[in-house]
Parts: structure tokens; C-alpha cells; sequence
């Protein structure tokens, strides 16, 4: 242990998981050091779509996908893609995926969602304010658009069970939506505003602030690659590409590229990458008042200080091949069919990779193999929304302080055979 005796912490991955881990563990009085090959901030939380969105409490297997799935992977403008090259090696992870759409477990899966995001914009400001970061902070409403009522009605399931869990919004018709947004196509003609939200104007610099913030106040930051990490009982070694670090504990956090560091230390993590795109439009001919979720392409636009975000899409395709085409195409469309007459002057195309596990769960909190190894990765679309909360929880784990929170349904060891 460190001379007062608090703890020598390593963290690896410093996505918003990742640097919200760091950076409660170091306000608790612990030596940290935040550990990842990148800038922090700049991979997958680098290019979502920036909503703190404390509705997020329905998975994406929903009861009735796997019959419609075949059918969107075979049509052009539905939001789900596939490399069928990668195709054997997803099955494995795609059929529990796919069974988890079951309406039993997906009422358990939202129940577990919850906690980790119906609180989440508070939580993101108790960890941004009085940082530079918080400057990106903003609240706001988020609203969902619709073809028609009959489109939300069929979206019933969902908006159930978010009413169970206290999320509940106004309809807007759609003169209501035409005072908001006179740009707004005429093929919108319903949308359901929901309070209490908010979205962040640019994620990767909000990461970033906060990375260097934590670096600013005593924390360590290493752009290093983790090659491995050595846990005994009471101390672990982490072997990076440039140095060897002893720490007392490790908290992995790491997204989309913990699977294989997860294996070595003994479990199964079932982790996928489910591929995202955004394109950003600088200078746009027409912003949102608020970040919208377009419902029947299943993507979302966010108004952000360099222009308009539009973000979302699912593909399956692993972590090492390059980007799609068709997938930028269809969000590019998908604007242009939300503004008839939107123009800019530049775009920017992205892709990152959301870390989904067969249950839309995250691995959150201690390996029974090594009790000095945390687990806080897998937060599949609600990472952003959920890295406060996900890494408040893991420094309450490390200080042994009770949780109010029901941490069964996020235990590492769930997928190990």
C-alpha cells in the first residue's frame, strides 16, 4: 500500500468508463494510473451520439427481432448490417444474443439497466463540475420522432417499460413539432419529448477534459498498449509495451478490446463488437433544438459545437476490418429525409465500437478468481450515459462502502463455462 494507506490503482482503458473510474478512485485519495494506447477519449467515446440518455433502459433484442432480422439485413435501408464473412466466428456470441429477446428477460434486463442510467445526468455533473469539462455538459430534452401515432403505439413494449421505471414524456402533434423545428420534414408527424436529459456538445473533448483534469490533480495518465496483467492475491503486475507497473488493484475498462485481457485472467466475457457510425455535418443548413431519435431508422441527431451529429446504426464486422460504406450512406439519407433541404459545407465519417455482451449487461465489479481485479466494461449503447454512475460504483466496490444498487445481474463471472 501506498504510505497513507490508500490503495496503488491501474486503469485500463480510459474511455468515459474508464476516466469516470479514475477519477472517483483518485478523489477517494488513491495512486491511479489511467492506462490506454490512445488519447483518452478518443476511441469509442470519442464518436457516439453524446445523449446522457436516462431512457436507455430497452435493450436492442426486443421480442420479434429475430423474425425481423433477416429481412432488415437484406434490405438497404434498414439500420442493421452484417460482414457475412464474419459470420462464423459471431455465431457463437449472436444466438445467446438473440435469445436474450425473450419478454421475461428483457423486463429483467431493463430492471438492471436502470439504475445505471435513470440517475445519469446528475451523476455526470456531480464528476464534471468545477472542471474544465463541464462546459460540454448540457441539458435539454430528447425527443423521439415518429412517422404517426400508430408508429409510437407499435413502439408500445418499449414505452411500457420505461413507464414502469418512472420515464414517462408529452406527445407532441405535429404542429408542436413544426413550432419547434420549422425545418422539420412533414414526415414526422408525432414525437414524444422526454425531460430530464441532456447530451454532451463534444465527447471526446468532455473525456478528454476530464482525463486531463484527473492528471492535473495528481492521477497519472500512460499512453501505453496492455499487453498483460500478472494478478496474485494481493498484487498485480501490468506489462505494457513500454513499462511494467505494480499496483495493488486493476480495474478493466477497456470496451470492445477487453475480451482477450478478460481471458487471461480466466473468464468469458461473451463480448462483441457492435460497429456504430456517425457522420458529422460542420456548418449545417439546419440543427435540431434538441437531440432526436428518428424511431424508424433507429438513429439519432444531436446538435454539437461542430456542427450536427447523426449517429447510430448496428453492424457486426469484429474489431479489425475498416469501415462501411452503406452504413454512412443510409445516416446521410436518413438527414435528408429529416430536413428535405439540409446542406453544409464539410462532413466527417467515424466508426467505433460499442462493447456488447449477449445480454446488453456490463461486466461491473470484482473477479471471484482475483478480488484485487474489477471488472467495468460492456455497457453496449450506454456507455456514455452510464460511465459516471459505472465508475462511482466501482470506486464504492474498491472502498467497501454498500451500494444501494443490486450489483448480481453485472457479475463478471455470468458467461465463464
Amino acid at each position: 500500500m501506498t504510505v497513507d494507506g490508500n490503495l496503488r490503482i491501474a486503469v485500463v482503458g480510459a474511455g468515459i468508463v474508464g476516466v469516470s473510474a479514475a477519477e472517483w478512485l483518485r478523489r477517494d485519495g488513491h495512486d491511479v494510473v489511467l492506462i490506454d494506447r490512445n488519447q483518452p477519449g478518443q476511441a469509442t467515446s470519442f464518436g457516439n451520439g453524446g445523449i446522457i440518455a436516462r431512457c436507455s433502459i430497452v435493450p436492442v433484442p426486443v421480442p420479434g427481432l429475430l423474425a425481423k432480422a433477416p429481412g432488415m439485413l437484406l434490405r438497404a435501408n434498414q439500420p442493421l448490417f452484417l460482414r457475412w464473412s464474419y459470420l462464423p466466428r459471431l455465431l457463437p456470441w449472436l444466438l445467446p444474443y438473440l435469445a436474450s429477446a425473450k419478454r421475461e428477460r428483457v423486463v429483467q434486463i431493463a430492471a438492471a439497466l436502470a439504475p445505471l442510467v435513470t440517475d445519469a445526468f446528475d451523476e455526470h455533473t456531480a464528476l464534471a463540475r468545477g472542471t474544465p469539462a463541464e462546459k460540454w455538459l448540457r441539458s435539454s430534452d430528447y425527443i423521439y420522432l415518429y412517422t404517426d401515432r400508430s408508429a409510437f403505439d407499435d413502439d408500445a413494449f418499449g414505452w411500457d417499460l420505461r413507464r414502469d421505471h418512472g420515464i414517462v414524456g408529452t406527445s407532441l402533434t405535429r404542429d408542436d413539432l413544426s413550432d419547434l423545428d420549422p425545418g422539420l420534414s412533414e414526415t414526422y408527424k408525432f414525437g414524444y419529448a422526454l425531460s430530464d436529459h441532456g447530451f454532451i456538445a463534444d465527447p471526446g473533448a468532455y473525456v478528454g477534459a476530464l482525463a486531463a483534469w484527473f492528471s492535473a490533480q495528481g492521477g497519472r495518465v500512460l499512453r501505453a498498449e496492455v499487453e498483460d496483467i500478472e494478478a496474485r492475491p494481493d498484487t498485480a503486475t501490468i506489462h505494457t509495451d513500454g513499462e511494467t507497473i505494480e499496483v495493488e488493484r486493476v480495474v478493466l475498462a477497456g470496451g470492445a478490446w477487453s475480451a482477450d485481457l478478460a481471458r487471461r485472467l480466466g473468464h468469458r466475457a461473451m463480448l462483441e463488437s457492435e460497429r456504430g457510425y456517425h457522420v458529422e455535418f460542420a456548418e449545417p443548413s439546419h440543427t435540431p433544438p434538441c437531440p432526436y431519435m428518428i424511431a424508424d431508422a433507429k438513429f439519432v441527431v444531436t446538435p454539437m459545437d461542430a456542427g450536427v451529429r447523426a449517429a447510430g446504426v448496428v453492424e457486426f464486422g469484429g474489431l479489425e476490418a475498416g469501415p462501411s460504406r452503406a452504413p454512412t450512406q443510409l445516416l446521410e439519407r436518413g438527414m435528408r429525409r429529416l430536413y428535405p433541404n439540409f446542406h453544409y459545407a464539410s462532413k466527417r465519417e467515424w466508426l467505433g465500437h460499442r462493447p456488447a455482451t449477449v445480454d446488453s449487461l456490463p461486466l461491473l465489479g470484482p473477479s471471484p478468481k482475483s478480488r484485487i481485479v474489477y471488472f467495468a466494461f460492456g455497457h453496449h449503447h450506454v456507455g456514455m450515459t452510464a460511465g459516471p454512475k459505472s465508475g462511482r460504483l466501482i470506486a464504492d466496490m474498491i472502498a467497501n462502502r454498500r451500494s444501494n444498487v443490486d450489483l448480481s445481474p453485472y457479475r463478471v463471472e455470468r458467461f465463464d463455462r
